[in-house]
């Protein structure tokens, strides 16, 4: 079952960037592995799936949102979270949203496949493959921390993932102000 492999080696990685008991919510969360790995680092989590069967398992690691993001409303209006994380998903209508979800100076944490992993594996259809740049470009309002898009040979994959903080300028946190 999705979501109950190891947590992401990338997520691992940066997760000491994440405030201390962040508020993180987990998108495509599956059996929530990654909520599991948050939880263990004591931080609060959400976890977001359309699988009743996987969020079943993921219920033990926070609190779960059955929903099917793809075909419905976004579950967590006006919702914002000190961390954001999604792996192994692509449903590119929710990246606006996934921005109004990430709190002033919150982390997104983000990891997929990318375009020429149709050579070696799925997904394969380009909908759930980004283009080259793609995360750069998605969220250059953000302060890129670390990216890659590439190749992985263990397991064959074509990936792209980005770690990017939500940066408010002083003047933003004096007045208490968010620019968009």
């Amino acid at each position: 079952m999705h979501g109950t492999e190891a947590p992401s080696a990338w997520v691992q990685r940066w997760t000491d960037l994440a405030k201390p008991q962040s508020q993180v919510l987990d998108l495509a969360c599956g059996a929530g592995r990654h909520m599991k790995w948050f939880s263990e680092q004591g931080h609060t989590c959400t976890g977001v799936d359309r699988s009743a069967e996987a969020l079943a398992i993921a219920k033990a690691y926070g609190t779960v949102i059955e929903a099917d993001m793809e075909a419905g409303p976004w579950p967590l209006l006006d919702m914002q979270f000190d961390l954001v994380v999604v792996t192994n998903y692509l449903w590119r209508p929710l990246m606006p949203l996934l921005m109004k979800s990430l709190a002033p100076e919150g982390l997104l944490i983000y990891e997929t496949f990318a375009a020429g992993h149709e050579k070696v594996g799925k997904p394969s259809r380009p909908d759930f493959l980004l283009n080259p740049g793609e995360l750069l470009q998605t969220f250059k309002s953000l302060r890129v921390v670390a990216y890659e898009d590439g190749y992985c040979d263990h397991p064959p994959k074509f990936i792209q993932r980005i770690a990017a903080v939500n940066q408010v300028n002083d003047v933003e946190r004096q007045f208490g102000l968010r620019s968009r």
